[in-house]
């Protein structure tokens, strides 16, 4: 075991960096969004960020790709916090809700209607003087 500790010194030296850069990270950034969501974002049946850049169809994609890249980012964050140290549940579910993928909608409201981390949401943004977030049904 030493052994192998000594030779890869580097890999657990960048594990160990990743790990702090992704826990301040989601300290800082989760809670942002979680405040900038509107209120009725889950009870919505369109897809408002979709109309954000117009009808011009390489900046609709260019939209896409990139929220699609960075709601990846998340979730595979919100994966590996799950044994380090963040909020791992909460990354997730930013993430989940970036991606745009089949099914994502009744995911992320399998995810909410746990109960703990809509309870987390909402205490976000009560610090932030942002009323709570509505569910449909």
């Amino acid at each position: 075991m030493e052994a192998w500790i000594a030779e890869h010194q580097a890999l657990l030296w960048w594990s160990g960096v990743a790990s702090a850069v992704m826990f301040v990270g989601s300290l800082i950034v989760v809670p942002i969004l979680v405040v900038r969501l509107p209120e009725d974002y889950f009870s919505r049946e369109d897809d408002p960020e979709l109309r954000a850049f117009g009808t011009h169809p390489l900046m609709r994609l260019l939209w896409i790709v990139l929220k699609n890249l960075l709601g990846l980012i998340f979730l595979i964050a919100g994966v590996l916090m799950l044994v380090l140290p963040g909020q791992g549940l909460l990354t997730m579910l930013m993430g989940l809700m970036l991606l745009s993928l089949p099914g994502k909608r009744r995911a992320v409201h399998w995810m909410l209607h746990r109960g703990s981390i809509l309870r987390a949401m909402n205490w976000l943004r009560q610090r932030a003087h942002r009323p709570p977030l509505r569910l449909e049904g």
